[in-house]
């Protein structure tokens, strides 16, 4: 199995954020960076998700592409089912997880994957825009036909539980992903 690792160079190169970087020689008890190969999971288990996430895209080894790609098609397979419930039929979303998996794609096909998968998040995002100003335009007549108290309360009280939810998504998303880094770091994929 390959292990996948990175130096202290070749992050410090990439001009990683200060804390992060911090951090990351603390929990080395090093001072300075070195080119000592340093695996990804180390950072992981150090720094955490993001900052791992961070070194995944900009401080490691070309070779080391394959794993990125195949993680990215793992986080997308996850939101999938969101994407083609809202727009059924559209497959240039399962065609790009497709072509991050595909080993033999060469460069090219793989940027005309991501335009095509870019396009439709972005008609994803005009879509979530135009329903936003609806419920807006909606909550606005509704409010003006309803005590102004009550409507204040209940469109807080809605806020606050739609927020929670988010968060409670957004927190498991990001547990699962962790768990996800982690066993493609150990186990292969």
């Amino acid at each position: 199995m390959t292990t996948y690792t990175t130096t202290l160079n070749a992050i410090r190169a990439a001009s990683p954020c200060k804390d992060g970087w911090e951090k990351l020689l603390s929990h080395l008890g090093k001072t300075k960076a070195d080119d000592e190969p340093l695996p990804l999971l180390t950072i992981l288990d150090s720094n955490g998700l993001d900052d791992a996430l961070w070194v995944l895209s900009n401080a490691m080894q070309p070779e080391h592409d394959r794993l990125s790609r195949h993680f990215q098609a793992w986080c997308a397979e996850q939101v999938l089912h969101r994407f083609e419930k809202k727009f059924p039929g559209d497959t240039r979303v399962r065609a790009q997880i497709a072509m991050l998996r595909n080993d033999a794609a060469t460069p090219d096909e793989r940027d005309a994957a991501w335009d095509a998968a870019r396009d439709a998040a972005q008609d994803a995002a005009r879509d979530a825009a135009r329903n936003a100003a609806s419920d807006a335009a909606w909550a606005a007549a509704r409010d003006a036909a309803r005590d102004a108290a009550w409507a204040a309360a209940w469109a807080a009280a809605w806020a606050a539980e739609r927020a929670a939810e988010r968060a409670a998504e957004r927190a498991a998303a990001r547990a699962a992903q962790e768990q996800q880094l982690r066993k493609m770091l150990t186990e292969g994929f």
